[in-house]
């Protein structure tokens, strides 16, 4: 298997194609979550990250090999760093489902480029380019629009908490980038695992007492195998053939995906505040990536 997935050959269709099909398998979390009987918060973020674990200690020694667990107390603080951020992304995204609509914690979520072109320029001296800067007013807009619109109807609790994922996540890009810069490139794939096993940790007290079924762990697993473990495999593959802006495009689609399959799965319907105020910040997004893609072609 290790063999099969380091020489998959993979074309750029195939690889974009690919991409597609992570972004639907990530986009499966919020509709599953709707149709979940007691679990509840903490109990659900343990049970996503505890089959993560178990899912990536069987995946990982075939594509990393059969030392990648020695590896790791080896690694360095950047490793260890990016680890940190993976828990709190695992942690903060379950929790916002269970606090606030799914359209709204993919639209919060969806900012995770702009804001790490933020933290890299405030950071790392990352240069951030006069098309940034406006995508990021737009985008905050966008944002400010979606809420504004549905005070009192919106929990800002969740809000709250689903901003800590592209905040975690664009501190996390940072990380990598500064770690690859100085000679030291973070294997993800086994950073991945670290984040599910902190996430584990620290939400196992939060969770008791267990109040899940056996339909609620069912579903859970699905989301700890299929909706995180897998895809985050398949997309690490998909970076080495795709270029980075159009991995944040691709990733758009998780928005449009998640928005769906709550409305179809789950009878969720957006609400109109965050149908436009998505529109604000997805064009932000697609029109910065495009303009930028065109200038370095």
């Amino acid at each position: 298997m290790r063999a099969a997935f380091s020489f998959m050959k993979l074309t750029h269709n195939r690889a974009v194609f690919l991409m597609v099909v992570v972004t639907l398998m990530w986009s499966t979390a919020g509709v599953v979550t709707r149709h979940l009987e007691f679990a509840r918060s903490f109990e659900v973020t343990f049970w996503r990250a505890f089959f993560t674990v178990l899912s990536l200690s069987v995946i990982l020694p075939f594509v990393r090999g059969r030392d990648v667990f020695r590896k790791m107390r080896h690694a360095g603080r950047f490793f260890w760093l990016s680890g940190l951020c993976w828990s709190v992304m695992f942690t903060a995204f379950m929790v916002a489902l269970t606090l606030t609509s799914v359209g709204n914690v993919l639209v919060t979520m969806s900012i995770g480029p702009l804001l790490t072109a933020l933290i890299a320029r405030i950071f790392i001296g990352h240069r951030v380019p006069l098309r940034t800067w406006l995508a990021i007013v737009v985008a905050g807009a966008g944002i400010v629009y979606m809420y504004a619109s549905q005070l009192g109807n919106v929990s800002l609790l969740g809000t709250l908490v689903a901003l800590c994922v592209p905040i975690a996540g664009a501190t996390n890009w940072t990380v990598t980038q500064h770690s690859h810069d100085q000679g030291y490139d973070v294997d993800l794939m086994p950073a991945v695992w670290v984040g599910a096993v902190i996430c584990c940790i620290v939400t196992l007290p939060l969770s008791y007492p267990f109040q899940a079924n056996v339909h609620d762990v069912t579903l859970l697993g699905f989301l700890g195998v299929v909706q995180l473990a897998i895809p985050c495999v398949l997309s690490v593959r998909c970076a080495q053939i795709l270029k980075a802006p159009e991995i944040s495009l691709l990733q758009l689609l998780e928005v449009i995906f998640g928005i769906l399959l709550a409305w179809l799965g789950a009878n969720e319907v957006p609400a109109n505040a965050v149908l436009w105020g998505g529109a604000l910040v997805i064009g932000a997004l697609v029109t910065n990536e495009l303009i930028g893609w065109r200038q370095r072609a």
